[in-house]
């Protein structure tokens, strides 16, 4: 039985509640100086609470809704890596008359996008039955692991743009973080003996989005490499098992 697919969009409304959750909790918890580090709360940016910090957490939490969806995914591929779909006995040889049997079994679950080795088998056994043809049949499940290769990394264009974000939005709150301090200093009295204390502690909360934006994307980025390297994983082990228990196995008579 395969995994429950969870909807893409129930995901994404998940994670902005659990987000918005999480600040509230901050807000109540975190001391001033962690607040102001991680919330940007009480200085003198955004109007509380929209803040480039807020932001930031929003975005995160919907890339790691993005990740557990992918992962969720990645388990339904590997669950079709435990189905008997092919014979495993090395001594089993397969002629044209036991691919009805294996096409019926594969038929409904080829559908599914990340059923990879369904898919496979289903492309192989139609290839074969046309063709009568064992390298015409290997020719299919070479290429379809590329166009799979190819449409797995594209499935990640969306954390990817998430990772990218993340830093560009630090990098904002910073440059605008600086531009409220030379506003500062450019309003106040050069001989002010805090000037230089209040524009220092300033310039320093102004680069707190940065910090703040390199954590979270190293985070995404981290757990973005480990899930698509179990689907690439389950992917390439599918095109293994297709090729070592059917295409291996292919043998037409000679005429």
């Amino acid at each position: 039985m395969n995994p429950i697919r969870p909807k893409r969009g129930y995901i994404a409304l998940t994670a902005i509640v659990i987000a918005m959750l999480f600040l509230l909790l901050m807000h109540f918890v975190l001391s001033d100086s962690l607040a102001q580090l991680l919330l940007d709360k009480g200085s003198k940016g955004l109007p509380y609470p929209v803040t480039i910090q807020n932001i930031m957490w929003l975005m995160f939490f919907l890339g790691l809704g993005e990740l557990y969806y992918r992962y969720q995914e990645s388990r339904i591929s590997i669950s079709h890596l435990q189905r008997s779909y092919l014979p495993v006995d090395d001594l089993v040889v397969l002629q044209p008359k036991d691919m009805g049997p294996i096409f019926k079994s594969v038929k409904e679950e080829a559908k599914d996008e990340s059923a990879f080795l369904p898919r496979l088998i289903h492309q192989a056994v139609m290839q074969f039955q046309s063709s009568r043809s064992v390298e015409q049949a290997t020719m299919m499940v070479n290429s379809q692991l590329e166009l799979f290769s190819h449409q797995l990394d594209l499935k990640y264009s969306m954390l990817r743009y998430v990772s990218w974000l993340l830093p560009t939005l630090g990098f904002i709150g910073t440059v605008y973080g600086i531009a409220i301090t030379l506003a500062v200093a450019g309003s106040a009295n050069p001989e002010d003996p805090a000037l230089l204390g209040n524009l220092t502690k300033s310039l320093a909360v102004a680069f707190n989005t940065t910090l703040l934006a390199l954590l979270q994307s190293a985070f995404i980025v981290y757990l973005m490499h480990l899930t698509q390297g179990r689907e690439e994983q389950a992917l390439n082990t599918s095109g293994q098992h297709c090729l070592n228990n059917l295409i291996n196995r292919l043998y037409v008579r000679q005429a």
